[in-house]
């Protein structure tokens, strides 16, 4: 079955239509990847604390909290679940990652169960927690990487960019806190402890590039709250520890607790870019059904209502059409037959709407023939550059760089484009190819008897 421009026309409208659904739904996986991250990293940091405390202190906390992010992790599993439909577009890279955020889910299991034995060390849980943790943001990457509305990607790569400062700040909370529950500085953790304050300050730099301007007092308020001058003091208390130094096991909790309040500052930004997301998602699907409305009532009308030259036109071709009706285009100052008066406005009023849903649409499609023309026009420039250059290497015995070289001075000789020398290189003789060899300036020259 043939089929006409205007279906293609729809179709694309469909096909952006559904794309943008596919991001509003994988917006809402990022919500969920988010609530997640941040239950892990509180567990970690209160299982942190419980190991290095022999299981004395935040043992309450940790059952806690993993009673809040079971049911996150189980919400995630059908949203993954969604994703392997074959009309979730899911890339093979998002599906990937996916199976691989599922198999470190499922070693939680017998983490939590070894924890709560005291069996691993402090190094080996945050480990298995921060493992998950980073395939959980490097799934926000990949959907940031393949966003194609470029209002959604910058807040999808702010979001990332976030959930790395958030997630250096939980891997802080719990170094930290391990470091003073276990009562002496330990120069590893120490380093690394120095480590995780400037990986903040790296990915905070990056935010700072792609963040919204009227989004950006969240990240102000995080980082000037009063709660910082009190982060800072304990932060310089354990960079200047000299190893082996007994720390006071007391001051974990505050370190805890100052820290966490650090991280809920963050959390009032990422809700804030969340719901900006959503919200920018649900605006573009709007848009996309009204263009899709736009075009599908477009279709139909031009299709049940021809203009009424192209009607002229018919009549005047017809076997039963009037010698003398010339079908011309009517005129602003045209004045209509008075039988035909009623029928006139309404069919002006009829072209006048179509006129404007078809410009709006036009328009659209534009933007983007225009990014295609101009990426073809680069490809057709070149070649011709490079034809330019092959006649005069096969035609005057030139080399490559030298064939350049000459196309180039003729153009600042003569003040002109590289790509008008070529043309008019291609369009000379043999005769006056062979005249350039002497002068490379005559190349913008048409030879004798050149139009």
């Amino acid at each position: 079955m043939n089929r006409s421009t205007s279906d293609f026309i729809v179709r694309a409208r469909e096909l952006e239509l559904q794309a943008m659904q596919h991001l509003a739904a994988r917006a809402a996986l990022v919500e969920v990847i988010g609530k997640l991250v941040h239950a892990l990293q509180w567990e970690r940091g209160a299982s942190s604390i419980y190991l290095a405390s022999g299981g004395r202190s935040f043992d309450a906390e940790r059952t806690e909290v993993v009673a809040l992010a079971e049911p996150l992790a189980q919400a995630l599993r059908t949203a993954f679940a969604a994703q392997l439909d074959a009309g979730s577009a899911a890339s093979a890279q998002m599906v990937s990652t996916m199976g691989w955020v599922l198999l470190d889910l499922d070693s939680l299991g017998p983490l939590r169960a070894a924890i709560a034995q005291k069996a691993p060390s402090v190094g080996d849980a945050m480990g298995g927690f921060s493992r998950v943790i980073a395939g959980l943001i490097e799934l926000v990457f990949q959907l940031a990487d393949g966003a194609t509305d470029p209002a959604i990607s910058r807040l999808l790569v702010t979001l990332v960019h976030l959930l790395q400062v958030k997630e250096a700040a939980g891997q802080e909370r719990a170094v930290g806190a391990s470091l003073l529950a276990c009562g002496v500085c330990s120069e590893l953790a120490q380093q690394r402890f120095i480590h995780l304050i400037n990986a903040q300050e790296r990915a905070g730099d990056v935010l700072l590039d792609f963040i919204d301007a009227d989004l950006r007092p969240h990240w102000d308020d995080a980082q000037n709250s009063p709660n910082t001058a009190q982060l800072e003091r304990l932060r310089r208390g354990l960079c200047m520890a000299k190893v082996d130094q007994v720390l006071d096991a007391a001051q974990s909790t505050v370190w805890f607790d100052v820290s966490s309040k650090r991280l809920a500052d963050l959390g009032v930004l990422e809700a804030a870019l969340t719901a900006r997301l959503q919200a920018n998602c649900q605006a573009a699907i709007a848009a996309a059904r009204q263009d899709l409305a736009d075009s599908t009532g477009l279709v139909q009308r031009l299709r049940q209502n021809p203009s009424p030259h192209a009607q002229a036109a018919d009549r005047y071709f017809s076997e039963e059409g009037q010698p003398a009706s010339v079908p011309v285009l009517a005129t602003k100052g045209d004045a209509a037959p008075a039988a035909d008066a009623g029928q006139a406005v309404a069919a002006s009023s009829r072209i006048a709407s179509l006129q404007d849903l078809l410009q709006q649409q036009t328009d659209k499609l534009a933007q983007t023939e225009q990014e295609l023309r101009k990426a073809k026009q680069t490809i057709h420039d070149r070649k011709v550059i490079e034809r330019a250059k092959g006649a005069l290497m096969s035609r005057l015995g030139m080399t490559e760089d030298a064939a350049y070289r000459a196309l180039q001075k003729a153009a600042m000789d003569h003040n002109k484009r590289l790509l008008d020398v070529a043309e008019a290189t291609l369009a000379l003789t043999d005769i006056a190819l062979a005249n350039t060899q002497a002068s490379p300036s005559n190349l913008t020259q048409p030879a004798s008897g050149t139009p």
